[in-house]
């Protein structure tokens, strides 16, 4: 799978403008990109905080779709040409988004240093 992944920074003017922006966003904005065609998912997290460091990440929202050519055609599309608009009103400069694929040669060793409860392997009798 491709995803689009957005990055929020925190706005300037405090906790009501951040406010706002969640407000906007989550009325005004996510809509518009739940009408992105090709697209299978959609997650939006708060960023909790920076192990070791501050951030001023406030948002990260994954944009799932099956493959680069459907994420290209959605970002092509009506839709998001509309969201991107939005986002330029409602949070201008705000945003940073990344494209990223999964990489199953790495989740696959990954995978075989945990097990299902998330224990290490080494922990297991």
């Amino acid at each position: 799978m491709t995803t689009l992944l957005a990055l929020y920074r925190r706005p300037d003017g405090g906790p009501e403008a951040q406010a706002v922006f969640e407000g906007r966003y989550a009325a005004e904005h996510l809509p518009l990109v739940a009408a992105t065609p090709g697209l299978r998912e959609t997650r939006v997290t708060r960023v909790a905080e920076a192990l070791g460091a501050e951030t001023d990440l406030i948002l990260v929202t994954w944009m799932r779709f099956d493959d680069r050519a459907a994420l290209d055609a959605g970002l092509r599309s009506d839709a998001m040409r509309a969201a991107g608009r939005n986002l330029r009103d409602i949070g201008p400069g705000l945003a940073t988004l990344l494209v990223v694929e999964d990489a199953p040669e790495l989740l696959a060793a990954a995978s075989q240093a945990v097990d299902t409860v998330g224990s290490a392997v080494e922990d297991r009798p």
